[in-house]
């Protein structure tokens, strides 16, 4: 009998854990450590068991009232009986694939889930999480000795790709504990990057987002505040923010805030136009996206707060992109949503960076603005009557 998914991904939680050097998981804070084990952790939409565990061992013992779960598998986490009830999300998923086909030799075919660029998956390793524990794999490459010249510059289609994980036939690959559905995750160990205070990652998008609930959660859980504080992380979100419909109708928040991985534009190559956020310069805050318009009031409210407490806050306007906040906003009658950002470089592919500093400045905000919210400030919020 072949053990249940959920034993399988958090099994591969401490398995995949091993490949990386003992004394390298050992460095860092503690927040450092826990960007770490979320970076880390296999997740792709839909097989999210392992990131939950960490985000439930975090979040049980700072809430105030029992975890609960919705159908989808998200984890909600209260502190607060009273007051408005404020909506605090990440979703724990990332860009990942399940296996689609194995071959009659022995290689696989991967159906992709999440926003992937067909450039970003040639030559690349990926862990395959199955009955048997982790199996590594590769998306293969043409010879530059053997290919035209028309395919040297060629971006291969996904459906051209193929899983090498060297089995010589159906039955080997079968051996290793292979079947179709099992999930497919980047093989993209977390990586300080050079004594900076810059980590490289897999997962970004957002696992970072998911740090920045445990934190905020953490400090909130010994200071005032006059709300009903619902953290929320989500699943699904790459495959079409599936997860956080259902636990908004769940929560049926009063405000929401989502918290993302952002989008930089400072790497070489980039286009004003696309996206203004930098790295090391701050959160940031989305004024637009393709699925969500950020209530302006909310947006003044961030803005003050971040001046109040001498926060960096970059504004960022980009195309091609949705988060958890579109859900929100369209429940519980409408709810005045906004989308906060740890500012990624290279999001969607095997390797992303995020900014310590950064990540720290995201977590003062979110915050500041929950314990400044009250039912006066979030009935303002909720306010579209025009004014006389």
């Amino acid at each position: 009998m072949r053990p249940s998914f959920a034993l399988r991904l958090v099994a591969a939680v401490f398995l995949c854990g091993s490949l990386v050097p003992f004394a390298a998981a050992q460095q860092g804070d503690r927040t450092e450590q826990l960007l770490q084990r979320l970076a880390d952790a296999p997740g792709p939409p839909g097989a999210e068991e392992p990131v939950r565990a960490i985000m439930v061992g975090e979040m049980k013992p700072l809430a105030t009232v029992p975890i609960r779960y919705d159908g989808m598998g998200s984890v909600i986490a209260q502190q607060g009986a009273t007051g408005p009830r404020i909506m605090i999300d990440a979703h724990m998923d990332e860009l990942g694939g399940m296996v689609r086909r194995i071959t009659p030799n022995g290689f696989l075919t991967m159906q992709m889930l999440g926003g992937w660029l067909d450039q970003a998956l040639v030559d690349q390793r990926w862990i395959i999480i199955g009955s048997k524990g982790p199996v590594h794999a590769v998306t293969g490459i043409r010879d530059v000795h053997v290919i035209t010249p028309e395919e040297r510059t060629r971006v291969f289609s996904r459906d051209a790709l193929y899983l090498d994980i060297g089995a010589k036939n159906a039955a080997e690959a079968a051996a290793m504990g292979v079947e179709p559905g099992d999930p497919i995750v980047p093989d993209s160990p977390f990586t300080v990057m050079n004594g900076s205070k810059n980590y490289l990652g897999k997962g970004w998008d957002d696992r970072v987002g998911c740090a920045v609930l445990i934190e905020a959660m953490r400090r909130t859980a010994s200071m005032h505040h006059d709300n009903q504080l619902i953290y929320v992380a989500t699943t699904q979100e790459e495959v079409g923010l599936r997860g956080a419909r259902a636990a908004a109708q769940t929560v049926k928040p009063d405000i929401g805030i989502a918290i993302e991985g952002g989008v930089t534009g400072d790497a070489p190559g980039a286009r004003p136009e696309e996206t203004q956020v930098k790295l090391g310069s701050g959160p940031g805050m989305f004024l637009f996206d393709t699925s969500t318009i950020a209530n302006r009031k909310l947006v003044a409210f961030t803005r003050k707060t971040a001046a109040a407490k001498n926060l960096p806050l970059q504004a960022d306007l980009v195309q091609g992109y949705g988060d958890d906040s579109a859900e929100m906003q369209m429940n519980n009658g409408g709810t005045p949503t906004i989308n906060l950002v740890v500012p990624v470089r290279y999001t969607h592919s095997h390797n992303g960076i995020i900014n310590r500093q950064d990540f720290d400045q995201t977590v003062d905000l979110v915050v500041a603005m929950l314990v400044q919210m009250d039912a006066k400030t979030v009935e303002a919020l909720r306010d579209f009557a025009p004014q006389p």
